[in-house]
């Protein structure tokens, strides 16, 4: 039989009191001795997994603290962050599970075949109680304990009681026993038992044909064992209440894994010739249990799985090794180092089998769940770093058209304000000019618009300030109107032309948000209107009125109007410096020559002219000497008698037009007076007047382009903030794809030490 050793297999040399150590050939004996326990497998892949499960617990952490920075929706949303912390309580509960997770055993068998000696001798310590009948009453489990002394612990409770008290609670023979499904838990010093060193618990139960209530047995204290052990009295055969159990433990759990203890074998010893027949009977019910009912293992794996053995004897064995017992057995039986030998080889091929089941057990669903995590954590980060990588190549492409953009925007706002600033210039002055012209033909037509002026005229000098002060506003308002009149429909309408045309080319830079909500506000802006200011009444406010009756022949306007056709009068009063002065008395020399009579040629070629000319100075002052003079003169040529006809004509329209100057006639003579004052002073402010009213146009124009050039550098701004910050995105994106990248290649390793360990272990096992 392969796997251990069997009676037959023994040296010929073996006799019942050598020691199994000694007897044992050197290679197996070697073995036995120096060859680690297969426990030691399940310690280290425990400690494995565990680590692994610590290094997941990390990474989730930091996984968690990633997606909790992530503030943009379209990497990580609030779904996915939930997602990715609740790993975090998953992987909290595997790592309790797994800090708690033993190597389980149950023993079960009938009443009165040696569970509880099984279990001793495996501790190598009579601690369970044991004897003829019914003797454990209750479950009672044996686990290790870092303590120097061991201690029991009643189900439910914490508090320590004595180990000696077990026999009390636990044995069907007391009186104060517990409940049959009651758990009693032993923890035993691991100094005193190797076994106990490995994570190893072994559970003992009552006899399964005392409690028909299995299935609650089952329930509680078989789903999470590891190894189930059927103690069976090899003095019968395995009965069907055996069978029943397992066959129930076999329907809740996928394939247990059974040893089948055939104990008290020491008995066959008193029928030697038969034990060889009983062992194969044994055997092939076994088998045919195990492989045919159960279906846990095969035909070849079950001869691994069913032991020949006297745990009675073991025990002895071992206590007296240990020098606890001292005393013989009795009678040393046939076969009995065999019997040591073949339970020895049950706990090395037991120790094997239950270190590759509860590997399989306890860690391949945690390793299969790690797995399976990690591969979906690589999957999420795997997702992240795909959008961040999709993200930023989205917004490098917006951010260079946006910076060609912005670019485009620099260059057709600096064509667009030369432009602008050109049309603005020629416009004000084309408006400069048409102003000037409208004010120059207005101020032509100002006797039109003096004329127009009704109210009542009186030369009183009180009246006349009044009368004065009307004029003035009158002739302004007037003026003002005309021109606005003349000027102001053409002049709005270009204005208005000019901005649209301004509107229309900078309007196009910014965007359709902006553009529309800028185009109602230039719709909404007043109206422009130039305004003529004219002041009419600061101007004319020194003129100063002649309405005094002036003869119109009288020899002073007669001379007047003469020297005005001549020569202008200004100049001949320029030449007033080369004339000779004319004395205000007349020497008797030139009085007697005027006696008489004078050359023929005295006046000829003008000289009659000349001299009145010379004489006019002093007939603006002395009129009367003056007419009495030319009277003397005329009088030596024509006669007194004509002299005096034309005098009386002359009187004649004196006292004529003395009667006309009424005040209708000084009221023209003022106004007259006032159009020739006003024109004179009006026209000194033409020019300032339509440069007012082309600077009026230069600011508006100007005002208007400033606000569409402020909006169009307010989306300049604004494009340049979008591309700092998606400069900013971009780097963001960089770290995030960085960070996704390292996560998503730690969850890449993770997988693969898992991968690895279930290589290594449960697929091993």
């Amino acid at each position: 039989m392969s796997g251990h050793l069997r009676t037959n297999d023994m040296p010929s040399h073996i006799t019942p009191s050598t020691p199994l150590t000694k007897t044992m050939p050197d290679r197996m004996a070697k073995s036995l001795m120096t060859a680690p326990s297969p426990l030691k497998i399940f310690g280290a892949a425990k400690k494995r997994i565990r680590d692994i499960f610590a290094d997941i617990a990390a990474y989730v952490e930091e996984s968690k603290d990633f997606v909790k920075d992530i503030n943009d929706d379209r990497i990580m949303d609030g779904v996915g962050k939930s997602s990715i912390s609740k790993y975090s309580g998953k992987v909290s509960g595997i790592r309790d599970v797994l800090a708690r997770d033993l190597m389980k055993v149950v023993f079960f068998g009938r009443t009165s075949n040696g569970k509880s000696t099984v279990i001793n001798s495996m501790l190598r310590s009579k601690l369970l109680p044991s004897g003829i009948g019914h003797t454990t009453h209750c479950f009672v489990q044996v686990e290790g304990t870092d303590s120097t002394e061991g201690f029991m612990l009643l189900e439910g409770s914490e508090e320590r009681r004595p180990v000696a008290s077990l026999k009390e609670l636990a044995s069907a023979l007391s009186a104060v026993k517990l409940e049959q499904n009651a758990l009693i838990r032993i923890c035993w010093p691991k100094n005193k038992c190797g076994i106990l060193k490995d994570d190893v618990v072994l559970v003992d139960s009552p006899g399964i044909d005392v409690d028909p209530d299995l299935d609650s047995w089952i329930d509680k204290f078989c789903l999470d064992a590891d190894v189930f052990v059927l103690v069976a009295n090899a003095e019968s055969t395995l009965m069907q209440t055996e069978k029943n159990f397992f066959l129930k433990v076999s329907d809740k759990l996928s394939k247990p894994t059974v040893f089948i203890l055939n104990n008290r074998w020491d008995a066959s010893a008193s029928e030697p010739e038969t034990m060889e027949m009983v062992r194969s009977q044994h055997l092939e019910r076994n088998k045919k249990f195990l492989c045919q009912q159960l279906k846990v293992v095969s035909e070849k794996e079950a001869e691994d799985r069913i032991f020949f053995v006297s745990a009675k004897e073991a025990l002895h064995q071992r206590l007296t090794e240990s020098g606890v017992a001292t005393a013989p057995l009795g009678a040393v039986l046939e076969g009995y180092q065999s019997r040591l030998f073949e339970f020895a080889n049950f706990e090395r091929t037991f120790e094997e089998c239950i270190s590759r089941s509860a590997v399989k057990t306890k860690f391949a669903q945690h390793a299969c769940k790690g797995k399976q995590m990690a591969c979906e954590l690589k999957d999420i980060m795997d997702s992240l770093l795909d959008r961040c990588y999709s993200i930023r190549e989205e917004l490098r492409k917006t951010k260079t058209l946006s910076g060609e953009r912005l670019k485009q925007l620099e260059r057709q706002l600096a064509d667009i304000g030369l432009d602008i600033e050109d049309s603005i210039q020629k416009i004000t002055d084309d408006v400069q000019l048409k102003v000037s012209r409208a004010l120059s033909d207005e101020l032509r037509r100002l006797h039109i618009l003096v004329n127009e002026f009704e109210r009542p005229f009186h030369p009183d000098p009180v009246f006349m300030n009044l009368y004065k002060k009307e004029l003035h506003v009158h002739v302004e308002s007037g003026l003002g109107k005309n021109v606005q009149a003349r000027c102001s429909s053409s002049l709005d309408e270009l204005v208005n032309i000019t901005e649209q045309r301004m509107a229309e080319r900078l309007l196009t830079m910014l965007p359709d948000g902006r553009h529309e909500a800028v185009s109602k506000q230039l719709a909404s802006k007043p109206a422009f209107t130039v305004e003529y200011r004219l002041d009419a009444r600061n101007l004319c406010a020194d003129f100063k009125e002649d309405i005094d009756f002036k003869f119109s022949f009288s020899p002073s306007n007669l001379i007047s109007k003469y020297i005005g056709r001549q020569v202008p009068f200004t100049a001949f009063w320029n030449q007033s410096a080369f004339q000779p002065r004319i004395p205000t008395t007349i020497p008797p020399t030139v009085e007697a020559q005027m006696d008489s009579p004078p050359p023929p040629n005295v006046f000829a070629n003008g000289d009659l002219a000349v001299t009145l000319m010379r004489l006019a100075p002093a007939v603006s002052s002395t009129g009367t000497l003056f007419c009495i003079s030319v009277a003397g003169l005329m009088s030596r040529y024509v006669g007194w008698k004509v002299l005096t006809v034309v005098g009386g004509i002359y009187g004649s329209l004196y006292v004529y037009e003395r009667l006309l100057w009424s005040n209708r006639a000084k009221e023209r003579a003022f106004k007259s007076q006032y159009v020739n004052y006003a024109s004179s002073k009006l026209q000194l402010i033409v020019d300032m007047t339509s440069a007012n009213a082309s600077h009026q146009v230069q600011q508006e124009l100007s005002g208007t382009y400033a606000r569409l050039r402020h909006e169009v550098e307010q989306a300049k701004a604004e494009l340049k903030t979008d591309i700092e910050e998606m400069k900013k995105d971009m780097k963001r994106f960089d770290e995030s794809a960085s960070k996704a990248k390292t996560l998503r290649n730690k969850a890449g390793w993770l997988e693969n030490e898992l991968k690895d360990f279930i290589g290594r272990y449960i697929d091993y096992a």
